[in-house]
């Protein structure tokens, strides 16, 4: 039985013979907090009259259906998501009379109620099957329509939707709440994954932009409780810089009538690029201090899904095999416009410290797939919003617009989208134009980078004469067994020398940089023949490629020897990342990678480069130091930690996100008096504001070290009883080193199965914090004991937070991962998302054993 999944088989069928003209939807949201009526007429013309078909639906119960004016029964024609059409004519009109649900999972319609002003806040989340949670639809991309949505709410909200929002009418009042209702006109043809719906007492602030069209209105909504943190004026700002960029970029106007940008509750994701209804993540809304690395992401968020609007939602992937051309189009794009029409222009430094971070990680697990995914069904799909499809993608869209020239590039693009507007596509109708656009044929580049997955790794391979200079020089490439492909690459090599500056510092000054072409297993470097070694030699110097690279016995040891020599974030970030590398792959110590990073984190300046290695250093101390030095190593950790936060200059971003990264991974009891005086105010450093958010850091922390107890939680959530302090409350509560609090957050998110999205999450964060790992040794056998029904019992998004939240991670040991390995082998026909995290899960131990018997050895 199909249960809820689609295969790519079966809606090409099902596209050969349908072409659907229009959705009429009618809600009622007034029917109760558990369900709402929603009713779909669709109109749509079959190529074989006489033929059978299906639409898809989740719901509650279904009351009517009626095809070209028969009634059908429900009993006999709703099952397994899907309503049977039988006899189809040549021209049809379909009625379904259903009872949906709201989720509280981020998926179909959420519902969420404010705990300050208990109001009702609700969203929608398509992306990817999710629209059949509402309406009753055809649910693929390449079946576009019309949709007009009416919507009947209580007459004090707001309702926002693709088109822009109509004047509402009176509609009577129920139950003592007085309804309107709104009648929004047609969209033009879209996907259904990219409708929306987002109701509720939302607040707005209003602007406008003018486009090549004329003036588009510009809306940006929050809820009400955080409207006081809401900076519209940055967003709008960010915004209107994207639209001036992708228009003159793309040499076609804003496709649609109005854009509103809408920051929601209990949000899975980043952001969701609804036409003309974009949603995001209300974390988005700084209700405290955060890191201007978090600034950073947010407007390159905002870039991304103003990207899509042209890339993804004016032309259309014919199927989601080609989702990661969608995605890494609007990280490239975003990236780009970020780079060069924003402050932050050094984005793509940002881009290659960060996301391929996350590329590199993700494409060395078990689960890698090639770019251009297979994607044979929907629960495909729903795995592979990953590493591989955004961060690795960008960076060979990078690669290919370098490959083909920018100009070119732009003009293929221009071209697609003239002729392809409001139609769906595949990956091979953008490579036509490309090759048109640049003579280049690119069969070979799509089979070695698209189609192949894993990461290569390049090396220098040199001899140095007397006199000190390279008498031969190349690179190797290697690559996995599992993944054997070695893949072409453009490269910089930069040679730098140790100077003296003024201050009498050591610093590492570039003297000499060549860009080559590298193929196959050695690539001789002729450039380099005759040139002096120097005192450091960086391959991907520029991060050009998409590598792993490491470094030669001299380059390391000046490296080590100045962590602070490079006066640029992106070398420093390259060797950073290399070190990184030799770390997880077993060829450095873990407490060597340790003490580097702690000595080069004193002055940076770097905010995304400091984050991403103040996770790492995390990684490394937690999981790759070995087990008999791990004491020593965390006790290394927080002290440095702590001092060079209060060194740190006073009120700047490196000393918030050092604070920050002391108190979330300190394990030493000696830091609890200095935490909560730091909370409490009898203590405090230069310019640091504890407000809201970091007074839940040191609360996390304190309960962590078991200084903090149930009452103190609490008495932290009364003095911000927001939806986001119940979500802190919850993750202290369940980081306490008691073997209670570990089997009350077990039972309140794996054994209930009632808690939203967000409450899971943070309740599974705190249960994987311990400073005691004898706690989660019991739940090593519960864990692979609940996997099947757990993940059966809930949706995609709540189980992947069940199975990967309360995973022990902390444990890292061959019994974890013996456990792991008998799970995966006596269960081969789980669901393949289910075999999945628990392979990337067991991925995680596996390299961390390595990287301890390397730590071991010293």
């Amino acid at each position: 039985m199909p249960g809820k999944n689609l295969t790519r088989d079966e809606a090409a069928s099902r596209a050969e013979i349908l072409r659907v003209d229009a959705y009429d939807v009618s809600l009622d949201l007034t029917t109760g907090p558990e369900n709402f009526r929603t009713l779909t007429t669709v109109t749509f013309s079959c190529s074989e009259p006489g033929a059978d078909s299906f639409i898809d639906l989740i719901a509650d119960s279904v009351e009517r259906v009626t095809l070209n004016g028969v009634d059908l029964d429900p009993a006999e024609v709703f099952g397994d998501s899907r309503i049977a059409l039988p006899g189809l004519a040549a021209q049809n009109e379909l009625t379904v009379d259903a009872t949906g649900r709201y989720t509280n999972t981020g998926e179909g319609l959420h519902r969420f109620v404010d705990p300050v002003d208990n109001e009702v806040y609700l969203y929608t989340q398509f992306e990817v099957p999710d629209s059949r949670r509402m309406y009753a639809v055809f649910e693929q991309p390449d079946l576009k329509a019309a949709f007009r949505f009416t919507v009947t709410a209580p007459a004090h909200w707001k309702v926002i939707s693709n088109s822009p929002t109509p004047t509402p009418a009176a509609a009577g009042v129920a139950d003592g709440v007085e309804r309107a209702t709104w009648a929004f006109e047609p969209t033009q043809r879209i996907s259904s994954y990219i409708t929306a719906l987002v109701a509720g007492p939302y607040d707005e602030v209003r602007d406008e932009v003018t486009t090549r069209n004329g003036v588009v209105p510009l809306g940006v909504f929050c809820r009400k409780s955080l409207t006081q943190h809401l900076d519209a004026d940055n967003i709008f700002d960010c915004t209107k810089k994207g639209f001036a960029f992708f228009e003159a970029e793309f040499d076609q106007p804003y496709p649609f009538a109005k854009y509103d940008q809408i920051f929601t509750p209990e949000y899975n994701m980043g952001a969701m690029e609804n036409a003309g209804a974009v949603t995001f993540t209300e974390v988005y809304v700084f209700r405290s201090k955060v890191s201007e690395a978090k600034i950073e992401r947010r407007a390159l968020t905002i870039l991304h899904e103003l990207a899509h609007m042209w890339f993804g939602n004016l032309v259309t992937m014919k199927w989601w095999d080609d989702l990661w051309l969608n995605e890494s189009f609007a990280e490239w794009a975003s990236t780009t416009c970020q780079a060069e029409a924003t402050e932050w222009t050094s984005a793509w430094t940002t881009f290659g410290t960060s996301e391929k971070a996350w590329a590199y990680t993700q494409d060395q697990l078990s689960s890698t797939h090639p770019i251009a995914a297979d994607m044979r069904h929907l629960e495909d799909v729903e795995v592979n919003f990953d590493g591989i499809t955004y961060a690795k993608g960008a960076s060979v869209l990078k690669q290919l617009v370098a490959y083909v020239g920018r100009e070119p590039f732009v003009a293929a693009l221009r071209e697609y989208f003239r002729k392809h507007a409001w139609g769906n596509t595949t990956l091979s109708d953008l490579l036509g134009e490309l090759e048109k656009a640049s003579g280049r044929e690119l069969t070979e580049w799509s089979k070695l980078w698209l189609e192949t997955a894993g990461v290569n790794t390049l090396r220098p391979v040199f001899e140095v004469d007397a006199e000190g200079r390279y008498s031969s020089f190349a690179i190797t490439q290697t690559a996995t067994e599992e993944y054997p492909t070695l893949r072409p690459h453009r490269i910089g090599i930069g040679r730098y020398a140790v100077r003296r500056s003024e201050g009498s510092v050591d610093v590492l000054e570039r003297t000499g940089y060549d860009e080559v072409d590298v193929a196959g297993e050695r690539t001789d470097i002729a450039e380099l023949v005759g040139q002096e070694q120097p005192d450091l030699l960086l391959l991907n110097d520029d991060d050009l490629a998409y590598g792993k690279i490491r470094l030669d016995e001299r380059s390391l040891a000046t490296a080590l020897a100045r962590p602070r020599g490079f006066q640029d974030s992106l070398p420093r970030s390259l060797v950073l990342g290399a070190t990184w590398d030799m770390t997880r792959d077993g060829e450095m110590p873990a407490r060597d990678f340790v003490r580097f990073v702690l000595e080069s984190l004193p002055g940076e300046t770097d905010s995304t480069l400091l984050r991403v290695l103040l996770g790492q250093v995390s990684t490394a101390a937690r999981l790759y130091t070995a087990p008999e030095h791990r004491a020593e190593v965390s006790a290394l950790l927080s002290s440095s930690l702590r001092s060079l936060a209060e060194s740190a200059e006073a009120g700047s971003d490196a000393q918030f996100q050092l604070v920050e990264a002391w108190a979330g991974s300190t394990a030493d009891t000696a830091d609890e008096p200095r935490l909560r005086a730091l909370l409490t105010g009898e203590e405090s450093l230069p310019d640091l504001t504890v407000d809201t958010e970091l007074r839940w850091t040191f609360t996390k922390a304190l309960a962590a070290l078991g200084s903090a107890d149930e009452a103190e939680i609490r008495g932290e959530l009364d003095r911000d009883p927001t939806a986001t302090g119940k979500e802190r409350a919850a993750e202290a509560l369940a980081a306490r080193p008691t073997a209670e609090a570990k089997a009350d957050a077990w039972a309140k998110a794996v054994e209930r199965n009632d808690l939203s999205n967000q409450m899971v999450e943070a309740t599974g964060a705190g249960f994987r914090r311990t400073t005691d790992l004898s706690l989660l040794e019991p739940y090593v056998e519960r864990y692979h004991a609940m996997l099947v029904d757990a993940w059966a019992e809930r949706s995609v998004a709540i189980g992947e937070r069940v199975v990967g939240g309360f995973y022990p991670f902390a444990l890292a040991s061959e019994q974890l991962k013996a456990a792991s390995d008998a799970w995966l082998a006596a269960n081969p026909d789980a669901a393949a998302g289910l075999v999945r995290t628990v392979a990337e899960n067991r991925d995680t131990v596996a390299r961390a054993l390595v990287a301890q018997e390397r730590d071991r050895r010293g």
